[in-house]
């Protein structure tokens, strides 16, 4: 079942927020409302079963004191109401795979663009099918849907373009920024910290139905993870100049992506494209190797082009272009 407030817990919310520092008087929250400040009070009873606290102050009001831990829907739909975000959250609490959740929502008409939100998966995916480990505790899960109607050929640049603005989202919170291995995986000093699935499905020459899905580790340790992959793996945490609010993170990572998604539409996304992917581009400038199929070819990361395909300058001299593949870092160049 999907977590969401009801619209007179999120113009409580709402109200607590714009006012954390002071205090919201329960008269003016039962105006704004048109009810009692009898129910006022069976509100916020309803939200401390949520996980929040308020301070209850005679003739000042109310205060929030105490916010959800982990992920809230309610918490986070009230800060994106603030911030004039436009985007309806499903917050799951286990679901097979929010990009699936998200094609079956498009399928049963849910108007876009929504976000589902889940705290474990149990058949994430990423690219070429494989798994995504799903913890419960510490990472987030959330697949972004629109419907874009656009020709697929447009399409090229979207998933680099969101991976850059993620980028600079946690480059914003971190001491040290993470890389973007082409062409969807987030990195700090080698180890992945995220990565991102796109989805489409189309109507003619046109694409209806498009699904963003990023799955990234956000207070889970390597050693939390399986083995196998554990010394491969990070999270934003480890690198983070505070304590990140995993709800506060998720409410301006939406704002993000659909701002994004808004400059990708219309084209101004191309003024700052360039300069972010030359900023969080891990390959640039290193010997790898990428593999299709059975073919291997090696030579040194030299960006992208116009359409997002990866450049390589093989051992020929040739410059390559790759829509598609497997890379793999030299380790003497990291």
């Amino acid at each position: 079942m999907s977590e969401s407030a009801t619209p007179s817990e999120l113009v409580i919310l709402r109200e607590l927020l714009a006012n954390e520092t002071g205090f919201v008087s329960g008269s003016a929250l039962a105006a704004k409302l048109g009810v009692s400040r009898v129910a006022i009070w069976q509100h916020m009873e309803k939200l401390r079963t949520r996980g929040f606290g308020f301070q209850a102050v005679r003739a000042r009001g109310y205060r929030l004191n105490r916010r959800p831990a982990t992920l809230s829907a309610p918490f986070i739909e009230a800060l994106l109401a603030n911030n004039g975000t436009g985007c309806r959250v499903l917050l799951l609490d286990e679901v097979d795979s929010t990009n699936d959740e998200a094609a079956r929502q498009l399928a049963a008409g849910e108007l876009a663009p929504f976000v589902v939100i889940a705290r474990s998966q149990t058949r994430g995916r990423g690219r070429f099918g494989r798994q995504w480990q799903s913890a419960k505790v510490g990472n987030l899960y959330a697949s972004f849907a629109f419907r874009p109607q656009l020709p697929p050929g447009r399409m090229q640049t979207f998933t680099l373009w969101m991976g850059v603005v993620i980028c600079d989202l946690v480059a914003s919170l971190c001491t040290s920024a993470p890389g973007l291995k082409w062409p969807n995986d987030l990195l700090f000093d080698n180890k992945k910290a995220g990565g991102m699935l796109t989805e489409a499905r189309m109507d003619s020459d046109t694409i209806r139905d498009l699904i963003f899905g990023i799955g990234l580790n956000v207070s889970t340790a390597g050693e939390a993870l399986p083995e196998e992959i554990a010394a491969r793996a990070t999270c934003l945490a480890a690198h983070a100049t505070e304590s990140i609010d995993i709800n506060r993170f998720t409410a301006a990572l939406i704002t993000r992506v659909n701002s994004a998604y808004q400059a990708f539409l219309d084209g101004t996304f191309r003024d700052t494209f360039a300069d972010l992917w030359n900023r969080f581009d891990l390959l640039r400038g290193r010997q790898i190797a990428v593999l299709q199929g059975e073919t291997r070819v090696a030579g040194i990361a030299s960006g992208v082009d116009d359409e997002g395909a990866l450049l390589l300058r093989d051992e020929a001299g040739r410059l390559q272009r790759f829509r598609a593949g497997e890379v793999s870092i030299d380790k003497s160049t990291l």
